[in-house]
């Protein structure tokens, strides 16, 4: 059986687009979640000496087969497309395959403002410190600007209800940003919005949030906008 090595549900971004991959298309797996307790590669870090047993990198996801290790979410997302096929994890025409590749890229190797200013954080309700975001930080409003672009055409050509119309790799990569633009109440239009409602409707996503909610775990160092974890807000 394959084994997935993630993070902290509630934090962990990366972790939770393999997760929510594997959960949402029916894909047996056995989880190991190593807690987050540091990222520091000094020797003293649990989750760094556990990783780093494991991978090079000593970073989650990890995804282990049979004693094959394969870390990045895009290179889990690949391996799990091809062993199991009839899964249809990418779309199934050649020029919607092709997009979707590229916004997962794109997403991979982009959206760094919102990112990084907009911390995963799943059971949190942070609507203040978004609004501030949004005034203050003019990457974070194109970012999103750009997002809901990209959306909004694919819905348009594809007719929903997600980006593909089916689930692919697509939706559960952008997952993480659906948790996002929902904590911090970022401004979307409508029809953006009710995207973002379905992604977290569907049953893989709707379980990691109850898990992540479940866990009441506080990492300060994950969380710079609070000083302690309020009562969960949904």
């Amino acid at each position: 059986m394959l084994k997935l090595y993630i993070g902290n549900k509630n934090y962990s971004s990366w972790s939770m687009r393999p997760w929510v991959l594997l959960r949402q298309a029916g894909i047996p797996f056995e989880e190991v979640m190593v807690r987050f307790d540091s990222f520091a590669d000094d020797g003293r870090s649990t989750f760094k000496n556990t990783l780093k047993t494991l991978t090079p990198t000593g970073k989650v996801p990890l995804l282990v087969d049979d004693g094959l290790a394969v870390w990045d979410t895009l290179a889990i997302a690949e391996y799990v497309a091809e062993q199991f096929p009839d899964k249809a994890l990418w779309p199934r025409a050649k020029a919607a395959r092709a997009r979707a590749r590229s916004i997962c890229a794109e997403m991979h190797a982009g959206f760094t403002a919102l990112r990084s200013n907009c911390p995963m954080n799943v059971e949190a309700s942070l609507p203040e410190v978004g609004a501030l975001i949004w005034r203050d930080k003019p990457a974070v409003r194109a970012e999103v600007a750009r997002l809901v672009t990209m959306w909004q055409t694919l819905l348009d050509e594809h007719g929903g209800p997600l980006l593909f119309g089916e689930f692919t790799i697509a939706d559960a990569y952008f997952a993480p940003i659906c948790m996002r633009l929902q904590t911090y109440a970022l401004p979307l239009p409508q029809g953006i919005a009710s995207y973002v409602e379905r992604v977290r409707a569907l049953p893989g996503v709707r379980q990691w949030i109850d898990h992540a909610i479940a866990e009441r775990d506080f990492l300060d160092f994950e969380e710079p906008y609070r000083l302690s974890a309020e009562p969960a807000a949904r």
